[in-house]
């Protein structure tokens, strides 16, 4: 069954903590890395109401706000991957926001599995979207499965501005400094070429 969806659908939340990763995220990223944070989480939420997926609406709006914190310089750690690095941040925020310990150790691991090739629906909702919407908003894999509608409008409201150039430099850097890590893999795998050739920068 076909699912009309228009970005005005999607669950938006409106709580402290994501009041709060909002403008952290805002306070530390760059506008071309905020809007691809905000894009990313508006990606997951509209693939998740065409595809009947339930998920915490707060946990993955935070998780996405924060995905790539570990790439600022503020954040940033020579010592583990930038989404290890990430995932501090977030149980740390998530910690002044008064999640549980068990919440806050799922926003940090929402945030790491974003990395992962893949994260199995059933068993981790939030890292499934998170993983699928960062790679179709970086890398243009699978945009084709947002309508074309929600795509027009969330590239209006949250342009790309310097994304692809932005993100390109950043990996590659990280890749440099840390060759094992995910960024390093995904550099020698060819992700800066399918970067080049995002469909959403067409």
């Amino acid at each position: 069954m076909l699912v009309f969806v228009k970005l005005d659908d999607l669950v938006i939340p409106d709580t402290p903590a994501c009041r709060g990763a909002l403008e952290l995220a805002g306070r530390y990223h760059s506008p071309s890395l905020l809007n691809h944070s905000i894009r990313a989480y508006l990606w997951a939420a509209a693939y998740a109401q065409v595809n009947g997926i339930a998920f915490d609406a707060e946990l993955l709006y935070v998780s996405a706000m924060l995905h790539d914190i570990g790439l600022v310089a503020e954040f940033d750690s020579h010592t583990v991957p930038y989404e290890e690095a990430g995932g501090h941040v977030a149980w740390a925020f998530a910690a002044g926001a008064g999640w549980s310990p068990e919440r806050r150790s799922r926003a940090a691991e929402v945030i790491v599995r974003h990395m992962w090739d893949e994260v199995p629906v059933a068993e981790d909702p939030e890292g499934h979207l998170l993983e699928l919407s960062t790679g179709m908003d970086i890398s243009g894999r699978r945009t084709e499965e947002i309508p074309a509608e929600v795509r027009r409008e969330v590239l209006e409201r949250h342009p790309r501005l310097a994304i692809a150039k932005e993100f390109a430099v950043c990996i590659s850097e990280q890749g440099a400094r840390k060759p094992e890590s995910f960024a390093g893999r995904f550099v020698a795998g060819g992700i800066l070429d399918r970067i080049a050739r995002n469909p959403l920068d067409a």
